[in-house]
């Protein structure tokens, strides 16, 4: 027996009450419940309801434009938003920015157990992730724009335990989870084989069916017999309406619309000497991501950040040492090579598909030897901006979860910003054109990444650029490499808005990472 229900999106939104906390599943371009959103908004336009939700999801699901959560990212629809980032939103950007909702961004990892805490009834949940970032109650409190700074009351609050700091956030029920599968059987049984990834729907199911809610699963298919009992990750008790999308409504991934079997294991391949990746031109991303690889050690277990850290992915895979490591990606899976842009997420031919939640949980306890994050600003005590610029809000992701917690932390990115233009020639490099925007900065905007924690709880952290590598050290940033046919003073210190320290040892960065070919790296 069942109680599940079968309905179109537009007649499972409007099971949605007014005021409810309302969460989505997806991760970036993978999960988005498309079919169900699109539900919510007509519902919206035709009748004014759902109204003045809590919108409580992860990081971003959506496409740089209007699909994914940004189908629900209307005034008077969404009164609230708790989430981790919303970069790939522009619409619910805009609303956070212009004070058009109240708005909180967590850590990923605080969002998950928030999830966990909801479905076990715990008071809430304590952390050390986010101590001394803008999600202390010292610094910002995690509050996104003026107005809930100004109106929206305190999410978080600092406590002591045992002599340690943390973090406390108080658990809140969720009401609605809308999420999306791959199979559903007639009794309701939910199995997610061509997904790419699960991020976190049986958290957000979870939660939603022991907070006394409802549980709005779309699916691709409706099959007549069982599922495999060892598929199903969602029981039908735990599910009240499902969904059959429209193919459109349902593809495996918005940079995916042909469904790509190396990403959910259906086919195997080893990573070997290329992965699929053609190798890259000789450029900044590849000179960054080269002089990352020279750090990495074989066995290790590595989280890649979004943009330019994907290029560590590409170089390993050129150099034929993919398969010497294992690349970790914070929405639960393991192995493989990383896919970039909308792809974020996903890997090809992975090894292990993890709940982002478990992945989290172990980020959170040192599991990862390294990581490799962008670098957006950072000043010379080694804190870095990567969640809100000049009004613009992008929000942590995972970033806090992996940068605080992980053994060596590598922010790469270029020295400069907006215009910069360089070549490579001769195993030299040469600035043609100095970009806009500094990013050594006295102070940054907002503190994503705090370097006196770093120094406090012994972390090796290192800056790599284009042409300047710099390290962490109690005293603060010290230049340690710079690139062949740079000037220091021209090239260097002219573009930072603080001195750093000068490495008395300071050597030449590794010539063979600015020549065409491979560099011949072993491991």
């Amino acid at each position: 027996m069942t109680n599940t229900k079968f309905v179109t999106g537009y007649e499972a939104a409007c099971a949605i009450p007014d005021g409810a906390t309302v969460a989505v599943g997806g991760f970036c371009g993978f999960g988005s419940p498309d079919e169900v959103l699109q539900g919510m908004r007509e519902r919206f336009e035709r009748t004014g309801s759902p109204q003045n939700i809590t919108l409580f999801k992860g990081v971003s699901v959506g496409d740089k434009g209007e699909r994914g959560v940004s189908r629900i990212a209307l005034e008077g629809l969404v009164g609230k938003v708790i989430c981790a980032h919303v970069g790939l939103e522009p619409p619910l950007a805009r609303m956070i920015e212009e004070d058009r909702c109240l708005a909180y961004l967590l850590p990923l990892g605080t969002i998950t157990e928030l999830y966990r805490a909801a479905a076990s009834h715990r008071p809430g949940v304590m952390t050390g992730t986010g101590l001394e970032t803008f999600a202390d109650p010292r610094v910002e409190g995690s509050k996104a724009n003026r107005r809930t700074a100004e109106e929206g009351g305190d999410i978080v609050s600092l406590m002591t335990l045992d002599g340690e700091e943390c973090l406390y956030y108080p658990a809140m029920p969720i009401h609605v989870a809308v999420i999306r599968g791959t199979t559903a059987d007639r009794q309701g049984n939910v199995s997610m084989e061509r997904e790419a990834l699960q991020s976190d729907q049986f958290e957000a199911a979870a939660a939603a069916h022991n907070s006394g809610g409802i549980v709005i699963v779309q699916v691709e298919r409706i099959v007549d017999g069982p599922l495999d009992p060892q598929k199903v990750v969602l029981h039908h008790f735990m599910v009240d309406y499902i969904v059959q999308a429209a193919p459109e409504h349902h593809l495996q991934g918005f940079d995916t619309p042909e469904f790509r079997p190396e990403l959910t294991g259906e086919v195997r391949r080893g990573t070997g000497v290329s992965g699929g990746i053609p190798p890259m031109p000789l450029n900044d991303r590849k000179v960054c991501g080269r002089r990352a690889v020279l750090e990495l050690r074989e066995n290790d277990i590595i989280n890649l950040g979004i943009g330019m850290p994907d290029s560590v992915a590409a170089v390993a895979a050129e150099e034929g040492i993919a398969d010497r490591f294992t690349l970790s990606i914070e929405s639960g899976v393991l192995g493989g090579v990383p896919l970039s842009g909308l792809g974020l997420g996903a890997s090809r031919y992975p090894e292990a598909i993890y709940k982002m939640a478990d992945v989290l949980n172990l980020y959170d306890g040192g599991c990862l030897d390294m990581a490799v994050l962008g670098l957006a600003e950072m000043d010379g005590h080694g804190n870095v901006n990567v969640s809100s610029f000049g009004g613009r809000v992008t929000g942590p992701g995972g970033f806090i979860d992996i940068a605080q917690h992980t053994k060596t932390v590598l922010f790469v990115g270029t020295f400069t910003a907006g215009g910069l233009r360089t070549s490579y020639d001769g195993g030299k490099l040469t600035i043609l054109q100095e970009g806009r925007s500094v990013k050594f900065r006295r102070q940054v905007e907002q503190i994503t990444f705090s370097g006196n924690y770093a120094v406090r709880t012994d972390k090796r952290i290192l800056a790599i650029t284009e042409r300047a590598v710099f390290r962490l050290t109690e005293q603060g940033l010290e230049l340690i490499e710079i690139a062949p046919g740079v000037d220091l003073e021209r090239d260097i210190l002219a573009h930072m808005e603080f001195t750093p320290i000068i490495s008395p040892d300071l050597k030449e960065m590794d010539p063979r990472i600015f020549r065409d070919g491979p560099m011949g790296l072993t491991l």
